[in-house]
């Protein structure tokens, strides 16, 4: 019943895919935002609402989740400049008013500060990146161990050398 947001580089990034089906298969509402060449074509047919402005998809969120800018893979065709794509799509404090009072804020890391977030945002409340950072090793090591495990069980374990 959450309503998610992910903001940034849609087009290219795994996370948001991996983020979309994952948040879509848990009941949440989730909304996309960033500059159209960053949204993939028909994006909808997954289920998720896309925008290109801001303020709309953050309205009444309750994650804002951020999404590294690739500057190795983004050179220049897809926004003007990374202080406009700060100015524009990175979250500050006063962007995020526009999300629920007590929405939190995440990011797969590494945070380009400054341009997906402000510096006090990446390292202070609502932020929850260290928390998922942390989360996320566990979560893969268990992924990792309960496949291994079941291979293990029909009989199809390989030792590796």
């Amino acid at each position: 019943g959450l309503t998610v947001t992910i903001v940034g580089d849609i087009l290219h990034s795994r996370v948001a895919r991996s983020n979309i089906y994952g948040f879509l298969k848990m009941g949440a509402e989730v909304r996309v935002a960033a500059p159209p060449p960053m949204i993939p074509p028909a994006i909808e047919t997954l289920g998720v609402k896309a925008y290109t402005s801001l303020r709309e998809a953050l309205a009444g969120a309750d994650v804002v989740m951020a999404l590294r800018i690739q500057g190795e893979r983004l050179a220049g065709s897809y926004f003007p400049s990374v202080r406009e794509y700060a100015a524009t799509f990175g979250i500050d404090r006063s962007k995020l008013q526009y999300a629920k009072e007590d929405a939190i804020v995440m990011h797969p890391g590494p945070v380009n500060r400054g341009v997906e977030l402000a510096h006090d945002l990446a390292d202070h409340r609502p932020s929850v990146i260290l928390d998922q950072v942390r989360n996320g090793v566990a979560i893969r090591m268990a992924v990792l161990y309960l496949y291994a495990g079941r291979k293990r069980e029909r009989g199809q374990s390989r030792s590796i050398s």
